[in-house]
């Protein structure tokens, strides 16, 4: 994780460099639009749109920046509803370069909005209350992998790096267990829509939905468990 870089994106927002991977975090056509197009659009907010549930279980594969926690708090205390959240990171940021990353102001944040998303990085397990809903996020130092999780999710974010940079994260097994671990009529999304990637969510049981992609993708996937 040495010698990351800062890269600009076409909605101002930041992603970063990976330069071992030759890779970046996020979309360079837009980090926060790709984030909400893909994890927020048609993931929360499909499942609300679908679902008369006042709460949500969120399974995040690939925490990295923290950009769709954060985006998923947002979102949570713009609908007054409860979100459950935990998310595997074998590689977390350090503080230096998280402190740097302008999401929480490229949103419009508050100065508790900033400091939560800081305290995400630094604390790993985090709750905001309210009168009528809860937001508990938990993020945990491990490969998804090696994971053991208690208690079904309604939504997987899969957000691995690409298939050609960590093939191991696309393998049906990984996929299996996310299968598993979902309720039924529970969702899977994800940026990437190669069809390798499909037919391995197909051979595991996933009905697979192909969508349009954010800008710069012509498509991305959403998995359903029957």
């Amino acid at each position: 994780m040495n010698n990351l870089q800062f890269v600009p994106t076409k909605d101002n927002s930041l992603t970063i460099f990976n330069p071992e991977l030759n890779e970046t975090y996020h979309s360079i056509h837009g980090a926060i639009t790709e984030s909400k197009h893909v994890f927020i659009k048609n993931g929360l907010q499909y499942f609300f749109e679908n679902n008369n549930s006042s709460s949500i279980r969120v399974l995040e594969i690939g925490f990295g920046t923290g950009l769709n926690a954060l985006l998923s708090y947002l979102f949570c205390i713009d609908q007054q509803k409860s979100l459950h959240y935990i998310s595997y990171e074998p590689f977390p940021l350090s503080s230096e370069i998280v402190k740097q990353i302008n999401y929480p102001q490229q949103l419009n944040g508050s100065i508790d909005d900033e400091n939560f998303f800081l305290k995400l990085h630094s604390e790993k397990n985090n709750s905001y209350t309210s009168s009528n809903f809860l937001i508990d996020i938990k993020v945990v130092e491990s490969h998804y992998q090696q994971s053991s999780i208690s208690g079904k999710s309604d939504i997987i974010f899969f957000d691995a790096f690409a298939p050609n940079k960590q093939p191991e994260m696309w393998l049906p097994e990984v996929f299996s267990k996310c299968y598993n671990e979902l309720n039924n009529s529970g969702i899977l999304v994800t940026y990437c829509a190669k069809g390798e990637v499909k037919r391995t969510l197909k051979s595991v049981g996933f009905k697979v939905e192909t969508l349009p992609g954010p800008p710069g993708k012509r498509e991305m996937i959403r998995a359903i468990k029957p």
